[in-house]
């Protein structure tokens, strides 16, 4: 986590999230694979019930703890403003890749989940969030709009 990350005062374990964000990408890429919108639609109502606190419910976080408790793998705790931005964008670039889906841009649907894509592997390869750096300069640009 950066110094541009936005602050939630909250933990969340950053190894389920980022188990998570593995989880949604590959679902991406199947839809990618198979152009079956369901499957946009269900990553998307997964980020909802995750950002409206209703993670119990969300299949994906349920698999992720799975998967962590099975493979025995430590705590490590971060805030939970970096991971919620990250969700943010995941949800807005998942909408806008089922927008362009019904709209029949084939062109925007590859850019948009390229982009997406590209987030998550900076994130896990680099722990480097694009959405933290996003979030940065839109508080230079818009400070009062932070306070």
């Amino acid at each position: 986590m950066s110094k541009a990350c936005p602050l939630l005062f909250r933990q969340v374990d950053a190894n389920i999230s980022k188990m998570s964000a593995v989880t949604v990408s590959l679902g991406v890429i199947t839809y990618l694979v198979t152009m079956q919108k369901f499957i946009l639609i269900f990553i998307i109502i997964d980020f909802i019930l995750r950002l409206s606190k209703l993670k119990g419910f969300s299949p994906i976080f349920r698999v992720s703890c799975f998967i962590k408790t099975s493979l025995n793998l430590p705590t490590r705790l971060e805030d939970a403003g970096a991971k919620r931005l990250a969700a943010i964008f995941g949800l807005t670039f998942s909408i806008a890749i089922l927008a362009f889906d019904i709209l029949g841009f084939v062109f925007g649907i590859w850019i948009v989940a390229a982009i997406f894509i590209a987030c998550v592997v900076l994130d896990l390869l680099f722990d480097y969030c694009i959405a933290c750096q996003v979030y940065s300069m839109a508080r230079k640009i818009y400070p009062k709009g932070f306070e």
